[in-house]
C-alpha cells in the first residue's frame, strides 16, 4: 500500500465516506479519491469537519491563497497532467471558480489543503442547500517528491 493509498483511506473512514468510494486517478504520485459520506452534518458545522480532520491526521492546514498554497496546487496540477490531458492553465484561483461552480449549482461547499510530511491534501465537501441528502468527499492526496 502507498503512502497516498494510506493516507487517503484514513480521511474516507474518518468521514464515512469509504463504501463504494472510487479512485479517479490513481498512481505512485497522486491519488483523487470521490465518495459520499454517511456522516450528517448541517453545512454549517462543516468547516469544523474539516478542521477536525486536518487534526486527526495530524496535517497543517495551509491557507489556500498563499505562496505555499499556489506550490502545492502546483505540483498537485504536474502530477494530474502526468496522466491525463488537461486544456488549461493552472492556477489557486481555480479552487475559487470551483466553489463559485458549485455554489451555482445550489451546493454548500468547504475545502481544505493541508501537509502531512511529504503529502499534500485537497480535500473538498460539498452537500445540497436544501440540506437533503448526503455529503460528498473529494480527496485529493498527492507525492511532493519526485
Amino acid at each position: 500500500m502507498t503512502r497516498t493509498h494510506e493516507v487517503a483511506g484514513k480521511v474516507m473512514q474518518e468521514l464515512e465516506a469509504f463504501d463504494k468510494s472510487r479512485p479517479s486517478i490513481d498512481t505512485p504520485q497522486i491519488l483523487i479519491v470521490r465518495g459520499m459520506s454517511k456522516l450528517r452534518v448541517d453545512h454549517q458545522d462543516i468547516p469544523a469537519v474539516l478542521s477536525d480532520l486536518l487534526k486527526k491526521l495530524g496535517a497543517r492546514r495551509v491557507e489556500t491563497i498563499s505562496e505555499e498554497a499556489g506550490n502545492l496546487i502546483g505540483i498537485m496540477d504536474e502530477n494530474i497532467r502526468a496522466n491525463v490531458d488537461v486544456n488549461a492553465e493552472t492556477d489557486i484561483q481555480g479552487i475559487v471558480r470551483m466553489k463559485e461552480s458549485f455554489e451555482s449549482m445550489n451546493c454548500h461547499v468547504e475545502y481544505s489543503l493541508g501537509v502531512l510530511g511529504k503529502i499534500a491534501l485537497f480535500i473538498i465537501l460539498w452537500k445540497d442547500k436544501s440540506g437533503m441528502g448526503p455529503m460528498f468527499v473529494e480527496l485529493v492526496v498527492s507525492n511532493m517528491a519526485a
